[in-house]
C-alpha cells in the first residue's frame, strides 16, 4: 500500500548492490539476469493484483524492455538498478527490485511491529495553532505519535489543526489513528480489490455488493496481504478513536503524497469537515507485497488496488484538493483560511 515499505530495505540493498565486489562480480552477460528476469514475469503474471493489466500495451512495452536488458546486463546490480529505473514510469505503481535482507516472510513480520527510525509524526505550534506534519504510515511509533498528538491538541482545547502530508510517502496503518481521532461515527471509505475479484468480474463492485461485506479490521501488514489476496475484497471501514478532535482540520497536500497518505486525504475528505489545500496527490495508491528470487533478490509488486467512496480509483489520477495552491504556499493559505474564521466568529 506503499512506496515507503520499499524505503525500509532501500539502505541496507544499496549497501549491497554498490559495493565492489558484487560490482565487479560480471564482466560479461550475467545469465543471473536472465533467471532473475523469467522469475519476475511469472510472480508478476501470478500475483498482481488485477490479470488483465499485463495485456495492455504499456506492461507489454515494458515487459519487453525488461527481458531485453536482462539479455544485455553485465552484472545483477546494473539490472536492479536499470529495472528500477524503467518501472518508475512503469503502467502501475509500487513496483521495485532490491536485494533481500531477509525473507519476504520475515519482512512482513518485521513491518508490522518496527519502528521508524526518526520520528514519523510530529506535532509542533504556530502561535496557538497546532501544526501535525506526518512524514510516513509506517511504525508502531508513528501510531503512538499521532494518538499522542491529537491528545495534546485536545488538552488545549485549539479550535484549529493542520495536518502536513506533503512529505508522506506512504507506508501501512498510521492511517487508522490519523483518520479515527477525527470520527464520531464510523466512517466507511472504500475497498480493497485483488486478483480473486478480478478474475470473476470485470469491473468494480457497486454499492449493493459492498453492503454485505463484513468491515475488515485486521489491520496488520501480514493479515491484509493474507485477507485481501484470499478473499479478493476487503471493505474499509474507520472507526472513532478517543480522544476525539472536534475543532476545523486543514490538511495540506503535494505531489509526493502518495499511496496510504492518499487513502488518508480521500478519508479525511469525506468526514464532510476537513479542508483539504495544496496540489492533487501522486495516484499511486496500490498495495504492494514482497516476493523472494533468485540471487538474493526481493520483488515488491503491488497485489491489490482501492477505490475510494468518495474519489474513486485513485491510483493513476490523485485526490483533488479542496483549495488548489503550489505545495509550498499550502501553508501560508491554511493560516490564512484559520485567520479569517476566527474574524468572522
Amino acid at each position: 500500500m506503499t512506496t515507503i515499505l520499499n524505503r525500509v530495505i532501500a539502505a541496507v540493498a544499496c549497501a549491497v548492490l554498490c559495493s565492489p565486489v558484487f560490482l565487479t562480480a560480471q564482466t560479461s552477460p550475467a545469465p543471473e539476469c536472465r533467471e532473475v528476469s523469467e522469475s519476475i514475469r511469472s510472480i508478476m503474471k501470478a500475483h498482481v493484483f488485477d490479470p488483465s493489466v499485463l495485456s495492455s500495451p504499456a506492461y507489454q512495452t515494458i515487459d519487453r524492455e525488461i527481458v531485453e536488458l536482462s539479455l544485455q546486463c553485465r552484472d545483477l546490480a546494473s539490472f536492479v538498478e536499470e529495472f528500477n529505473t524503467r518501472w518508475k514510469n512503469g503502467p502501475y505503481s509500487h513496483v521495485r527490485l532490491d536485494r533481500a535482507r531477509m525473507s519476504a516472510e520475515q519482512t512482513a513480520r518485521y513491518l508490522d511491529t518496527m519502528s521508524v527510525p526518526r520520528p514519523g509524526a510530529v506535532l509542533t505550534w504556530n502561535n496557538d495553532i497546532p501544526v501535525l506534519t506526518v512524514y510516513t504510515m509506517m511504525g508502531r511509533n508513528t501510531i503512538t505519535q499521532i494518538t499522542d498528538a491529537y491528545t495534546a491538541v485536545q488538552a488545549k482545547n485549539a479550535k484549529a489543526l493542520i495536518i502536513d502530508l506533503r512529505k508522506n510517502e506512504g507506508g501501512a496503518f498510521a492511517v487508522r489513528p490519523l483518520v479515527g481521532h477525527l470520527l464520531s461515527s464510523n466512517l466507511e471509505t472504500g475497498v480493497f480489490l485483488s486478483r480473486p475479484w478480478f478474475n470473476d468480474h470485470s469491473g468494480i463492485p457497486d454499492s449493493n455488493i459492498i453492503r454485505t461485506l463484513p468491515a475488515w479490521d485486521g489491520w496488520s501488514i501480514r493479515t491484509f496481504w493474507n485477507d485481501v489476496q484470499s478473499n479478493g475484497i476487503l471493505r474499509i471501514v474507520f472507526t472513532p478513536m478517543a480522544p476525539q478532535y472536534t475543532g476545523q482540520v486543514f490538511v495540506l497536500t503535494s505531489k509526493r503524497t502518495a499511496s496510504a497518505a492518499e487513502l488518508a486525504v480521500d478519508a479525511l475528505k469525506m468526514t464532510g469537515r476537513v479542508t483539504v489545500i495544496g496540489e492533487r496527490t501522486a495516484g499511486k495508491m496500490l498495495s504492494q507485497k514482497m516476493y523472494d528470487i533468485p540471487h538474493g533478490l526481493q520483488l515488491s509488486l503491488p497485489v491489490a488496488d482501492y477505490v475510494a467512496k468518495h474519489s474513486g480509483r485513485i491510483e493513476g489520477r490523485g485526490v483533488t484538493p479542496s483549495v488548489i495552491v503550489p505545495s509550498d504556499s499550502a501553508m501560508a493559505k491554511a493560516l490564512e483560511l484559520i485567520k479569517k474564521g476566527s474574524e468572522k466568529q
